[in-house]
């Protein structure tokens, strides 16, 4: 009999939000609330507790920390979008410009989303790391419903999805605007599913084609 797994890495989703706001700051400062560092400066400091609280065993003070941190991202994110479209019209900004915000803002929604994936499926990491195994969530992965026997023998019976899996469903739908081979369960998922595709479709089939037609 295979060994339960160990819970998997929080990095990734470290990872991620740093390369958010990352993003952010590199996007010009008319296109960010205030000064691009402001989204760095205040990921860095929540990411400090959540992690702590992660490492002291409080999942309650972990979650308050991660939607928190969730949240601002997610409001830079959606202003900073906000704004470019409204300036579209005054045609202020280069096509170059319009493309590296287009870009930025495209990749930075892939991962805000794969956070968010990440953070409410199946109860949360914590959750998830606690069940040991997933077999209930808002996302039917395809290891979830793989026969028992092939899954002993694949050494999967314990298996459950980490930040990669949700990452891989978060650029699947930001690109074919579909989760591919991860049918979609719950009605919360189904709304954030959408917004990211509008927010997807709105970075490239608005922005990048508007750049590429003033070239």
């Amino acid at each position: 009999m295979s060994q339960p797994r160990k819970p998997h890495p929080r990095w990734p989703a470290i990872l991620a939000a740093l390369a958010i706001s990352t993003l952010y700051y590199a996007l010009p400062e008319h296109l960010t609330l205030g000064p691009g560092w402001w989204l760095f400066a205040i990921t860095a400091g929540l990411l400090v507790p959540t992690t702590l609280t992660h490492r002291m065993g409080r999942a309650d003070w972990n979650e308050i920390f991660g939607y928190t941190l969730l949240g601002v991202i997610t409001v830079g994110l959606v202003s900073s979008l906000c704004l470019l479209v409204m300036r579209l019209p005054m045609h202020k900004d280069s096509p170059v410009e319009l493309l590296k915000a287009a870009a930025s803002l495209w990749a930075s929604n892939v991962l805000l989303f794969a956070s968010w994936y990440w953070r409410l499926d199946g109860g949360g990491p914590n959750e998830r790391d606690i069940q040991g195994a997933h077999v209930d969530g808002a996302f039917l992965f395809p290891q979830m419903v793989m026969d028992a026997e092939l899954k002993r023998k694949m050494g999967e019976e314990h298996w459950s999805p980490g930040f990669v899996d949700y990452l891989f469903l978060a650029f699947n739908t930001s690109t074919a605007f579909s989760p591919t081979d991860v049918p979609v369960l719950t009605r919360w998922a189904k709304v954030l599913m959408m917004v990211q595709s509008v927010i997807s479709l709105t970075a490239i089939a608005l922005l990048a084609a508007r750049a590429v037609n003033i070239l």
